[in-house]
């Protein structure tokens, strides 16, 4: 198993990526602790882990709240000597699809607010126990709007663009203490719309607009790829497992491009 004996925590553990990627964590042996808002999702992909013979834990937990996840974290790190792999895969639901002109500032400020602020609270938490310990791995997400031209997506692109930059960053910073960071840039994923992710309802507005279904859109854009296909849960999870792995150990400030070919890098 590539994660035995790691401890991994997941902000966003009951959405629909987060709990992928934590279903897939502990199939590889990993402890998973998932803290988010909504306890009720959380315990669900708990129950999974579970009944597949593996280790949960959940907790509720405001990732937008340093105290909150500074409690989580350091309560997490003295049960069980520390933490091996972080992941920050709180989603929300923001504007996109709409021109600069009819944005308003709230609507263009929300994605890139929460998103840089929740990533910089649980990166700053969990690395103070990784260097203590001289290892770990923080995992951000992004999408390729951090590359995309507009029309529509300012606040959204923006705020992906700035996930990136802080991982590069990041990476940078901690080396030294033998941590890596890693950003997984995926595209939309058809399943995480059936499965009551925040992206139903962001897709929904943006096919509204323009007169289609949300399948015909996504449709359209797995047209736009190289692969002519978007990619799955269990790509994006097991993508997670391997960079928290030792066979991506030289691996750190880059972005894992899982676009199916809609960005080239």
């Amino acid at each position: 198993m590539l994660l035995k004996n790691k401890n991994a925590v997941i902000y966003g553990g009951g959405g629909a990526i987060g709990g992928a990627v934590a279903r897939a964590f502990a199939r590889e042996g990993a402890k998973v602790f998932l803290a988010g808002r909504t306890l009720a999702k959380l315990d669900e992909v708990a129950a999974d882990i579970s009944a597949a013979g593996g280790f949960a834990e959940t907790a509720q937990v405001d990732a937008l709240d340093e105290k909150s996840v500074e409690k989580h974290v350091d309560s997490v790190a003295a049960k069980v000597g520390g933490i091996d792999i972080a992941l920050n895969a709180v989603g929300i639901n923001h504007v996109q699809g709409t021109p600069i002109a009819e944005l308003s500032l709230e609507d263009y400020e929300l994605p890139i607010t929460v998103y840089t602020r929740t990533n910089f609270i649980t990166a700053k938490a969990v690395a103070r126990h990784m260097t203590n310990n001289g290892s770990g791995v923080i995992l951000t997400l992004s999408t390729p709007a951090s590359r995309m031209p507009g029309p529509g997506y300012m606040g959204h692109s923006v705020a992906c663009a700035g996930i990136e930059a802080f991982t590069r960053h990041l990476a940078g910073e901690l080396a030294p203490s033998g941590i890596r960071v890693i950003c997984l840039r995926s595209h939309m994923i058809p399943e995480a719309t059936t499965l009551g992710s925040h992206s139903r309802d962001i897709f929904g507005f943006v096919a509204e607009r323009v007169g289609v279904t949300i399948e015909e859109m996504m449709a359209g854009a797995a047209g736009g790829t190289l692969l002519k296909r978007l990619p799955t849960l269990a790509e994006v999870a097991n993508t997670a497992v391997f960079m928290a792995s030792e066979h991506a150990g030289s691996m750190t400030g880059t972005v894992a491009n899982l676009t199916s070919g809609f960005i080239l890098d």
